[in-house]
Parts: C-alpha cells; sequence; structure tokens
C-alpha cells in the first residue's frame, strides 16, 4: 500500500494543535477541568503532550491506511465525520453514561474528535 508519510505527519500534528487550542483556556479547557476534576497544575507535560502527539500520529496513520491511497475529498470527510462522530464519541458516550459524566464533558471531547478525524481527512486526501 502506498503511505504518504507527510500527509499523516500533517494530520497527526493537526490534530495535537486542535487539541492544544480546543482544550485551552481559551476552547473549552476551563469548563474541561471543572467537568474531569483534573487539576492542569498536576499534569505531566512531557509525558501528556508527548503522548498526546505520538497517539495523534498512530491514530492518523490508521485512519489513512483505512482511506486507502487516494481518498476524494467527499469520501475522507465523510469518513472522518463517521469516525470522529460514529465511532469515537459514541464509544466515549457508553463510557461516560457508566462513569456518570457530563453531557457538557462528552460534547467537549466527543466534538474534538469529531473535527480531529474530519482535518485527518482532509489533509490525507489533499496532501
Amino acid at each position: 500500500m502506498e503511505i504518504n508519510y507527510i500527509a499523516i505527519f500533517l494530520a497527526g500534528f493537526s490534530a495535537f494543535a486542535l487539541g492544544g487550542v480546543w482544550y485551552s483556556p481559551i476552547g473549552f479547557g476551563k469548563v474541561w477541568h471543572r467537568e474531569t476534576g483534573v487539576n492542569p497544575d498536576n499534569v505531566n507535560p512531557v509525558k501528556v503532550f508527548g503522548g498526546a502527539l505520538l497517539l495523534s500520529l498512530i491514530a492518523a496513520f490508521v485512519f489513512a491506511m483505512f482511506l486507502g491511497p487516494d481518498p476524494s475529498l467527499q469520501l475522507a470527510l465523510g469518513a472522518g465525520v463517521a469516525a470522529g462522530a460514529g465511532w469515537v464519541a459514541t464509544s466515549f458516550g457508553i463510557n461516560y453514561l457508566f462513569a456518570q459524566r457530563s453531557l457538557k464533558l462528552f460534547l467537549i471531547d466527543g466534538g474534538y474528535h469529531t473535527l480531529q478525524f474530519t482535518l485527518y481527512g482532509l489533509i490525507l486526501s489533499v496532501v
């Protein structure tokens, strides 16, 4: 299978950058911290940000394999929305129901992953 590593890197980095804004104080960071109970002062930034970048790159790689070597923009965007909202967000939703997490937290996390995979689709189809 033909693999475009530049597109995969850009897609993975786009999710990392999106998360940086999405979960920051200018995004949903304050609400997310309140809803999760996570104290941002107790976070190991190397572990969290390094791990997030690595996992974003892995997800982009696997999504690229799923889409194939030259997906159309329409297919890639549709698959991105479907993967993010239909697979990832719904899976979070199941866990959040059992963990009795809030709807706000579900919408923040589910929204991020929907945009993450939509960005993957966009980048993997045009680069």
